[in-house]
């Protein structure tokens, strides 16, 4: 009898906890009764009866990811594998639909993308693809909203989250960005160092152009203290050749002394004896008598005698003439 008892009071104890049961946050319980659907269950403790009722499955709520990777070919005839994640979830409202209506939602949508994609990428050039990747993930995004709402899904968004080109293309498009980079580096070299010598040419130009104008007025100077100090020798007695040799020598005698305060000079003068000075001195004072005597007998060699008339120089006829006038 205490045998029975005990049966009876497992049995009654095992229907009772199996009458309770729990539903998580951002679930949805669905319960059968013999197989047929009787209700959807949310978060808390829920009561079914035992043995009747069922636990059909149980439906998370929650914003769901799915990334699917799809190989295709751009317009260029370039293979790219791109990954486009979906960002999904079941609507509170269409439990029911999303549970008796679609099987596997996760294949359902991957094929969709595939479709889409493989529609919008052959479109483009491998560049294109880059630079619209949000127009692909948009067109994934309306496709797949207008085939999984009958399910009771809703596409949150969609995202093209990466584009790998096959190896060798993705090598020949560094190579053509870092030669299009070579490219442009040589471009500001080019200008810097044009730049740099017209900068360094104006600078010349300009040097130049102060050197001509200190030498200028350097000689100028010069000009002017050798009038003056010949002026100043015409006065003592001295004569302008005199005076002008005297400068000379002095000149040179300091060009010697400026030589010889520089340690480093290679420069070599010559003649440099003692008696060079007194030499050139000498030779000096000569030509320049010289150059006067050549400079009279020039201006006398100017007037030429004229042909004789009445044998008498033209010269002494216009004398004559003049004597007659008086």
């Amino acid at each position: 009898m205490s045998t029975i008892l005990l049966a009876f009071l497992f049995f009654g104890l095992f229907i009772l906890f199996s009458s309770f049961f729990t539903v998580k946050q951002q679930t949805a319980v669905i319960i059968e009764r013999f197989g047929k659907f009787l209700s959807i269950r949310q978060s808390g403790l829920q009561l079914k009866i035992p043995l009747i009722d069922r636990i059909a499955g149980r439906v998370n709520l929650k914003i769901q990811q799915l990334d699917v990777i799809i190989e295709t070919k751009t317009k260029d005839n370039v293979f790219v594998k791109l990954k486009v994640s979906v960002q999904f979830m079941v609507v509170k409202d269409t439990v029911y639909d999303a549970f008796y209506k679609l099987e596997y939602p996760h294949d359902q949508i991957t094929s969709y993308v595939f479709d889409v994609v493989r529609a919008e990428v052959p479109k483009l050039i491998l560049d294109d693809v880059f630079e619209r990747k949000d127009d692909i993930a948009i067109a994934v995004k309306r496709e797949l909203n207008e085939a999984m709402t009958t399910y009771g899904y809703t596409i949150i968004n969609t995202l093209v989250t990466d584009i790998d080109p096959d190896i060798q293309v993705k090598n020949a498009m560094n190579r053509i960005n870092a030669a299009d980079r070579e490219k442009t580096v040589a471009e500001f070299e080019a200008e810097a160092s044009r730049i740099r010598i017209v900068a360094k040419a104006k600078a010349e130009a300009e040097s130049k152009r102060l050197q001509g104008q200190g030498i200028a007025d350097q000689r100028r100077e010069i000009a002017k203290g050798l009038v003056e100090s010949v002026d100043v020798l015409n006065k003592v007695g001295i004569n302008s050749q005199e005076a002008s040799a005297l400068i000379v020598v002095t000149q040179h005698y300091d060009t010697l002394q400026a030589i010889g305060a520089d340690t480093n000079s290679n420069l070599i003068l010559l003649p440099n004896s003692p008696q060079a000075g007194s030499d050139m001195l000498n030779n000096m004072v000569a030509s320049f008598t010289a150059s006067n005597l050549v400079g009279e007998s020039m201006k006398k060699g100017m007037k030429i005698d004229k042909p004789l008339k009445n044998n008498k120089p033209l010269k002494e006829n216009d004398e004559n003439q003049e004597e007659e006038q008086q």
